[in-house]
């Protein structure tokens, strides 16, 4: 087993915790892991990037060499175009569909769309934030994510779930409880989904 994913957003949508997350569950698994620090500009809506990888066999660097992504998980679609160059060709890509306009010249949404679409790999997206209300509360936003990419992810459920529970476990066990929500909300809507379909947002 081997996967090698970016994670790609802005500040303040949680990249960190989703490398953590995903991390923490497979060491659960006993793999080994090998997380690259966040990238970039991390404090609110500077751009912000990680890599995770995963492998039950030695990982000899901490990151994703360009074109081996097996997935790249984006907090925003703008950031999901801006690493196309890691994803391997049969990788694919699960973003959140709201777009954070924190550049003077942010591409129009329906261009943004177009690009995601004829990108030539498999795209889901969903309305994270629709979602992650959905459990509870819109912060929810990057666990409904990787909910949605659970399935690509090789991990297992329990695995993730134990990996959120356990990162939130000092917290009132409410927010543990809306955070399972919100992971298992986000794996129940992307199989509703037909990748490379812009209708296809949930």
């Amino acid at each position: 087993m081997k996967r090698d994913i970016v994670l790609a957003g802005v500040g303040g949508q949680g990249i960190l915790t989703l490398a953590v997350l995903i991390a923490n569950a497979a060491m659960r698994e006993g793999l080994n892991v090998r997380q690259a620090e966040v990238h970039g500009m991390s404090q609110r809506g500077g751009a912000v990037d990680a890599h995770v990888r995963l492998s039950d066999g030695l990982l000899f660097s901490d990151l994703v060499p360009k074109a081996r992504a097996d997935l790249i998980l984006a907090t925003e679609p703008l950031e999901a175009l801006r690493h196309l160059d890691y994803l391997s060709p049969s990788g694919l890509i699960v973003t959140n569909s709201v777009t954070v306009e924190n550049i003077p010249d942010y591409p129009p949404r329906e261009e943004l769309m177009q690009l995601l679409q004829g990108c030539g790999r498999k795209v889901y997206l969903i309305d994270a934030g629709a979602v992650a209300k959905e459990a509870g509360s819109a912060r929810a936003q990057n666990v409904v994510l990787l909910g949605a990419a659970s399935e690509f992810v090789g991990l297992r459920p329990e695995s993730l779930q134990g990996a959120v529970s356990e990162r939130f476990a000092e917290k009132k066990k409410t927010l543990v409880d809306m955070n399972l929500r919100a992971l298992q909300l986000g794996a129940l809507r992307i199989q509703q989904m037909v990748p490379h379909t812009v209708s296809g947002v949930v």
